[in-house]
């Protein structure tokens, strides 16, 4: 306690080494579920979907799959509003593996995202195998994209593959209108970034949404 606030990337690591990981990664996807369920009851928050980061040490377990099915039929959720998150280096290892997990829980309609697209070492070839609903820029990229050319050029590159392979596009790290209208100018669809708001307690999402709505 007396240290404070610990950060993600301070502590991950640690947790993935450890092997506590897999118990974090369980909470956070049963507290997602419970969050989606309290949503989907209120007419105000009912369109909101939730994207969860999921640990390569969870997406490897043999029963993986199966607890997202009990979760999603134990809270009653709608699966299509869940997304799960993985990076690149989730696919340098077992990638046949990976694929036969997520396309059995894309048959229910969890949505998947290619999270810090970029920079991993995936083949574009398992873009194509993979049931991938969004590719995420990361924030590496987007922070330098009106400084370089080269930033520019991959941030463009990557909004130009993913329309051509019909996913949709998140710019993270956007903390600049210059940034935003660049992203916009070349075709980028969404955004998440300190430009809008840093992370919030869900209460104070919550309200904080009611005013982007207005």
């Amino acid at each position: 306690p007396q240290r404070g606030l610990i950060m993600p990337s301070d502590f991950i690591q640690l947790a993935e080494d450890s092997g506590l990981i897999l118990q974090i990664g369980e909470w956070v996807l049963a507290s997602a579920c419970r969050q989606l369920l309290l949503w989907a009851h209120n007419p105000a928050t009912s369109h909101l979907s939730l994207s969860v980061n999921v640990s390569p040490r969870q997406y490897q377990q043999s029963d993986f799959v199966e607890q997202v099915l009990q979760l999603v039929k134990a809270t009653g959720i709608n699966p299509e509003k869940l997304k799960l998150e993985l990076t690149e280096s989730i696919l340098v290892d077992n990638v046949e593996d990976i694929i036969i997990k997520m396309n059995a829980l894309s048959t229910i309609g969890v949505g998947f995202s290619l999270d810090d697209f970029g920079t991993g070492y995936s083949s574009l070839s398992y873009l194509k195998r993979l049931p991938l609903g969004q590719l995420k820029i990361d924030q590496s990229f987007v922070r330098d994209i009106s400084r370089t050319d080269r930033d520019t050029s991959i941030v463009h590159t990557i909004i130009n593959l993913g329309q051509n392979l019909g996913l949709e596009v998140l710019a993270e790290g956007v903390e600049t209108e210059e940034q935003l209208a660049f992203l916009i100018e070349h075709g980028c669809q969404l955004f998440q970034g300190y430009l809008f708001s840093k992370p919030l307690p869900v209460k104070q999402f919550e309200a904080f949404q009611k005013t982007i709505k207005a």
